[in-house]
């Protein structure tokens, strides 16, 4: 048996279609920032030279994240900025180390002009 009926061709349906694409724009709105992230200038970078006559003063901090260490001295991350002297600050990163931490640390350096802060990898 054949089915003789003339095949007509139903129109399709859009509605279900525009309901997702208007889902999918919301959530893509919704998880978006649209606010600009702050920066922070992590050197300075200046022409170098092979010897200099002028002896720099140096400091090191070891940088974790629970302790801050000091020329070997445990010290609060605060206090930092009072002990050291003009000159150059080393820092180091223990493993466990977050990008915050280092971020709330040079921010607190920033505020010591004649200071030079120098990220060691």
């Amino acid at each position: 048996m054949r089915n003789l009926a003339p095949f007509t061709r139903r129109p399709l349906a859009l509605t279900p279609l525009i309901d997702v694409i208007f889902l999918l724009l919301l959530f893509f709105m919704l998880t978006s920032t649209f606010s600009t992230y702050g920066e922070i200038e992590l050197s300075h970078a200046r022409k170098g030279s092979g010897s200099s006559e002028a002896t720099v003063e140096r400091a090191f901090v070891q940088l974790g994240q629970e302790r801050v260490t000091l020329n070997g001295q445990s010290v609060a991350m605060e206090d930092v900025i009072a002990k050291v002297e003009d000159g150059q600050l080393l820092v180091s990163l223990d493993e466990g180390t977050t990008a915050q931490r280092l971020v709330d640390f040079l921010h607190l350096m920033r505020a010591r002009s004649g200071l030079d802060v120098l990220v060691l990898e």
